[in-house]
């Protein structure tokens, strides 16, 4: 087990909560002159296209587009969880659905409980990936309630040998049926969960480029590259006009 592996599979749930929210100061320039919409080929939509990037991230979109957003997200982050609720439908339908702005999710992993579900989001076809992110963070407290009131047995699955520890996670926060109900079945959950290559790939992802990167918190986003001084839709929204998409 990797030192970045084992740190996440013991992260305290506090932890992971005192990450979120904190963001990022600006770096470089974010400004440009406006760019014009880009027809998406016929028949098709950006929204509708889906790239999984060297990044481990996964990107809708149009691949070429001039603007390139980032966010580094955890799921279980209520801040990132109030910037799905306000931020992705107008993102998706004005900004990358114009050609202008792709858009690229990439997981940040806050403890146990956060890459089991990172790593659940990404057991369906690529395109669920973050339809299933977005609907958990629309059910966050339901999701979380069940592994923060059973925080002994949540201590006794990481215990279990690692092709076990996150499959009896997911039993403790009930999280088979919760992804059942969205098309994800509990036996593909279940053979994601313990495929310890796997699972250990996005926390080593989530800490290299953590420090790569500088990401300090969740949300953070990056546009061409450069962090934005944004955790909410609010103020995010203007900075993308910023950059051009206008």
């Amino acid at each position: 087990m990797t030192k970045t592996l084992r740190f996440a599979l013991a992260a305290p749930i506090a932890l992971a909560l005192a990450s979120c929210g904190s963001g990022a100061d600006e770096t470089g320039e974010i400004a440009g002159e406006a760019i014009a919409a880009i027809p998406a080929p016929d028949g098709t939509e950006w929204r509708d296209m889906v790239t999984v990037t060297d990044m481990d991230g996964y990107m809708i979109g149009n691949p070429d587009a001039p603007i390139k957003l980032v966010e580094y997200a955890s799921l279980t982050c209520p801040t990132c969880a109030r910037f799905a609720e306000e931020g992705m439908e107008p993102l998706v339908s004005e900004y990358v659905n114009s050609g202008r702005v792709s858009f690229e999710l990439r997981n940040q992993i806050h403890g146990p409980h956060d890459l089991a579900l990172a790593t659940m989001v990404r057991c369906a076809a690529d395109e669920a990936f973050i339809p299933l992110s977005d609907q958990v963070f629309a059910n966050q407290q339901q999701v979380l309630t069940p592994i923060f009131e059973n925080q002994a047995a949540v201590e006794q699955s990481l215990n279990l040998p690692p092709e076990e520890r996150l499959v009896r996670l997911a039993e403790v926060g009930g999280f088979y049926d919760f992804f059942a109900a969205r098309g994800l079945s509990e036996d593909q959950a279940r053979q994601c969960l313990a495929d310890t290559d796997a699972y250990s790939k996005i926390a080593d992802n989530s800490t290299k480029q953590s420090d790569e990167l500088d990401i300090q918190g969740t949300p953070t986003f990056l546009i061409n590259g450069n962090h934005a001084d944004a955790n909410t839709w609010a103020a995010l929204e203007p900075i993308l006009q910023r950059a051009g998409a206008r």
